[in-house]
C-alpha cells in the first residue's frame, strides 16, 4: 500500500478530487496533491492509522506517501487556508448572515484550538474567526470593528490606511463584540466603561497576540483590535528596509556600551518595531536587558519587560527607578513623555547605560528642541545622546497597475523637483488589492551627536539652525529621500506630501 516515503521539504500542488469530500479526507488526515504529475495521497507518521483507514475505504486508487512532520504540516494548513477561504466566499455570496439573537453566550467558550480546524456550529464564533483569518491573510496591522445608528461595519488597517471589510447588521455588531470580550476575558455585561484586553489564537500554524481595547460610544461600543508579531517575527536591521550607509551608521551606535539613541515619529511609522530589531541586535547572554513598554507589544523569552500600570502608581519614571537597581546592561523605555522619565533616562545613561526610546517629534533636529523644553540642559544631551533617528513608513505604488500622473506633474515646480520629472500615481488592480500600492519602506534621517553639534549646542537648541547646519554636514532629511523616491517613481506625490514632502 504504501510506495515510499519522502523525508525532504516538498512544494506540492494541492489536489481536491472531484469524487472525494476535502473536508473529510482532511479530517481523517489524508491529503491529495500532485507529485511529478501524478495525484497522489499523503499522511504523517503521527496520523497514519487514521489515514490509512480512510485510504482503505477508498474506491480510486492512488499511490500513498509518508511525508516527514513540516512538509505535512504545511500541506495540511494549505488544505485549511482552501477551506477557510470558500467558507468565507459563502458567506459573502449570502449577503444576510442568519444569527439567532438568543444565542447563548455560554457557547463562546475560547478554545486553544487552531482557528481553522475550528468545527463550532455557532455562526458568529465562525465569523469571528473568519475575520481574524482575513486580517492576518491581508496583512492588517488592526481589525476595527465600528457601529452606527443603524448597521455596522469592518475595517482593517493595512500598510497604515483603513479600508472597509464589511458591512454589518446592528444586532450581529453585539454579538461580534460580546464573542471578542468572552475570548480577551472582559466583562461582557458592562458597555458603559472603556475595557482593555488580550488574546491569543492560532492560526496555521501560527500563534498571534491580539490587543482589544472596547470603547463606548453614542451609537454603542467599538471594538479596536491590534494584532501583534512574536519576538521571532521582529524583523533584524538590515530587513527594516533603510538604506545601507544607515544601517551600517545605527550598527556602529549600538556598539556603544552607554548613551541614549532615540527614535522619532509620527504614530505608525514603525518606531517600536525598530526598537525591538535594536534589542535584537544587542541580545547577549551576558547582557541583562529590561524593557519598560505600554503595553508591552512583542513578547521576548531573554528580555525582562515591564507593562506600564499607572492605576496602581506604576509609571514610566517609577519603573525606570526600579529597573536601574536590577543591575542592567540595556534598557528600552517605550516612550519619554514627560521631564522626569526624561531627566532618569539621561541619568542612567551618564551612569553607564545603553538607553534606548522613542520620542513624538517630526525630526532629528526637532527632538533636541523637544529635550530642552523637557528642562534637559544642553550639556547633557550633548554628554549622554548618542544619535536620533527620524523615520517614516512610505508606501510603494504596484508596480502592476501605477500610472503617470498628469496633474501632479504640473505641480514639481512647487516642491522643487525638475520640470521635465515623471511623476506616477496609484491605479489598483488585482495584485494589490486595489489600493494602487504593494507594502511599504522604511525611510530615515539619522543625527549622530559628533564633535561639530556638541559645539553648537553650547549656543542653540533652536531646531532650524540645529537642520540647517545637519543639511550642510550633509545628512540626507526626509524630504530629500522622499523626492528621491517621487522621481524614481517609488511612490506617489499624495504619499510623498501625506509623509512630509513639503517639512520645512
Amino acid at each position: 500500500m504504501l510506495s515510499h516515503k519522502l523525508t525532504h521539504n516538498l512544494k506540492l500542488e494541492l489536489y481536491e478530487p472531484a469524487e472525494l469530500d476535502t473536508n473529510i479526507s482532511v479530517k481523517n488526515y489524508l491529503l491529495f496533491a500532485r507529485l511529478n504529475d501524478e495525484v497522489t495521497a499523503f499522511a504523517s507518521e503521527q496520523y497514519f492509522t487514521q489515514a490509512s483507514n480512510y485510504y482503505t475505504k477508498l474506491t480510486d486508487e492512488y499511490p500513498l506517501v509518508l511525508l516527514d512532520e513540516d512538509s505535512y504540516d504545511r500541506l495540511y494548513n494549505q488544505f485549511l487556508e482552501l477551506r477557510t477561504d470558500k467558507a468565507i466566499e459563502t458567506m459573502q455570496e449570502d449577503s444576510e448572515i442568519e444569527v439567532d439573537e438568543d444565542i447563548s453566550l455560554t457557547d463562546f467558550l475560547r478554545t486553544s484550538s487552531d482557528i481553522l480546524t475550528s468545527e463550532e456550529s455557532a455562526p458568529i464564533i465562525k465569523f469571528v474567526n473568519a475575520l481574524f483569518y482575513q486580517a492576518v491573510k491581508k496583512k492588517a496591522s488592526d481589525i476595527h470593528i465600528e457601529v452606527q445608528e443603524n448597521k455596522g461595519e469592518v475595517r482593517f488597517r493595512v500598510d497604515g490606511m483603513l479600508a472597509k471589510n464589511a458591512d454589518l447588521d446592528k444586532k450581529v455588531v453585539n454579538l461580534i463584540i460580546s464573542r471578542i470580550k468572552v475570548i480577551s476575558n472582559l466583562d461582557i455585561s458592562e458597555k458603559r466603561i472603556p475595557q482593555d484586553g488580550r488574546t491569543q489564537i492560532k492560526i496555521a500554524g501560527e500563534v498571534l497576540d491580539i490587543r482589544v481595547s472596547i470603547l463606548p460610544t453614542f451609537y454603542g461600543e467599538r471594538v479596536v483590535m491590534r494584532l501583534l508579531m512574536q519576538s521571532s517575527q521582529i524583523p533584524e536591521i538590515y530587513e527594516l528596509g533603510f538604506s545601507e550607509y544607515l544601517i551600517k551608521d545605527v550598527k556602529k551606535l549600538l556598539q556603544h556600551s552607554h548613551g541614549i539613541i532615540l527614535v522619532t515619529g509620527p504614530t505608525g511609522s514603525g518606531k517600536t518595531t525598530s526598537l525591538h530589531s535594536f534589542l535584537r541586535e544587542v541580545e547577549a547572554p551576558h547582557k541583562n536587558l529590561i524593557t519598560v513598554e505600554d503595553p508591552v507589544e512583542y513578547k521576548s523569552d531573554n528580555i525582562a519587560q515591564i507593562q506600564v500600570n499607572e492605576k496602581v502608581g506604576l509609571t514610566f519614571a517609577s519603573s525606570l527607578r526600579s529597573i536601574l537597581r536590577q543591575d542592567p546592561d540595556v534598557i528600552m523605555i517605550g516612550e519619554i513623555r514627560d521631564e522626569e522619565t526624561a531627566s532618569i533616562a539621561v541619568r542612567a545613561a551618564l551612569t553607564g547605560h545603553l538607553v534606548f526610546s522613542t520620542l513624538h517629534t517630526n525630526s532629528a533636529a526637532a527632538t533636541i528642541s523637544r529635550l530642552s523644553d523637557m528642562k534637559i540642559e544642553p550639556f547633557l544631551i550633548s554628554s549622554s545622546l548618542l544619535g536620533i533617528l527620524a523615520q517614516r513608513l512610505v508606501r510603494i505604488l504596484c508596480t502592476s497597475c501605477k500610472e503617470e500622473d498628469d496633474l501632479a506633474e504640473k505641480f514639481s515646480k512647487d516642491y522643487d523637483l525638475p520640470q521635465n520629472a515623471k511623476i506616477f500615481k496609484a491605479t489598483g488592480c488585482k495584485t494589490c488589492n486595489y489600493s494602487g500600492y504593494e507594502g511599504r519602506r522604511s525611510i530615515g534621517e539619522l543625527l549622530i551627536m559628533n564633535d561639530s553639534i556638541k559645539e553648537l549646542l553650547k549656543n542653540t537648541t533652536d531646531e532650524h539652525s540645529i537642520k540647517n547646519h545637519l543639511e550642510q554636514e550633509g545628512m540626507k532629511t526626509l524630504s530629500m529621500q522622499l523626492k528621491e523616491m517621487l522621481l524614481k517613481g517609488e511612490t506617489s506625490l499624495e504619499e510623498a506630501i501625506r509623509i512630509g514632502l513639503d517639512d520645512a
